[in-house]
């Protein structure tokens, strides 16, 4: 990929929006932590909870394409598995703002979003307990969203799929690992995969992650009711999805004639 192609293009497009948005909510205050001091929203806002996951989502998939191109599908796979939750996160969060219902996981998510990990008041490096809204609860309620007060049982299904897939690379799980496993001398790939099928199939994979985070930003959008952005981002998604891909499908999905599988 060159820096002209599609995907910088779209990085580029989500940084933009990220620094656009950054400028709406309260900037961050430096806040005295033991003898030094660190940046902090003081206020606390979901909107600025917004902006700190696109900020993270946006710096994971420029991680993740650089893993990509080097041949580290594995551990490109791992930061999709965080992707997977930081857009579920946007999407939970939007929803409340665009419904006008927010609810108690709600309220608790952001109390345990903005917990500091450490106690800035203590000597002591030990780490506070952090508490947490259940993925379980978010994917249900971005269910309900989507599908209405029933939800659908497939919907979920597929999450939980997907979630329980990418999650073996990032605990290093066997069967993940061995995709790591072949080639001419039957071994591990441990300088990365570059050539094989597998950077091709992760390739076409990661095309998702890109495709969401452009729509992560949209959403964000709405739930700062700037439509004019949201029309924007719009029209470049579909400029994006038309240059990429067909029926939602990356057009990088490779042949395996010629590609060495691994």
């Amino acid at each position: 990929m060159t820096k002209t192609s599609p995907y910088a293009q779209a990085l580029n497009h989500m940084e933009r929006i990220v620094n656009v948005l950054s400028m709406r909510v309260p900037a961050p205050k430096r806040v005295q932590f033991r003898g030094s001091f660190v940046y902090r929203h003081v206020e606390k806002t979901i909107h600025q909870a917004l902006v700190q996951k696109l900020a993270r989502m946006v710096s994971s998939l420029h991680a993740a394409r650089l893993l990509l191109e080097a041949g580290f599908v594995q551990e490109q796979a791992s930061l999709q598995r965080i992707l997977d939750e930081i857009t579920e996160d946007i999407s939970f969060l939007v929803f409340s703002i665009t419904s006008g219902e927010s609810t108690p996981a709600h309220e608790k998510y952001l109390e345990y979003f903005f917990q500091e990990e450490f106690d800035p008041s203590e000597q002591s490096v030990s780490s506070t307990d952090r508490g947490m809204v259940s993925r379980k609860k978010i994917r249900a309620y971005l269910d309900r969203c989507v599908n209405g007060a029933k939800g659908s049982s497939k919907h979920l299904d597929i999450s939980r799929t997907v979630s329980k897939a990418y999650s073996g690379y990032v605990h290093a799980a066997s069967p993940q690992i061995m995709d790591m496993y072949g080639g001419v001398s039957c071994g591990f790939f441990m300088r990365g995969m570059r050539g094989t099928i597998r950077q091709a199939e992760h390739r076409a994979d990661f095309w998702n992650y890109m495709y969401r985070g452009i729509m992560a930003c949209c959403l964000t959008a709405q739930a700062f009711d700037d439509d004019e952005l949201f029309v924007s981002i719009r029209e470049f998604e579909a400029s994006f999805r038309e240059a990429t891909s067909t029926d939602y499908q990356s057009n990088d999905w490779p042949s395996v004639d010629g590609i060495d599988n691994g």
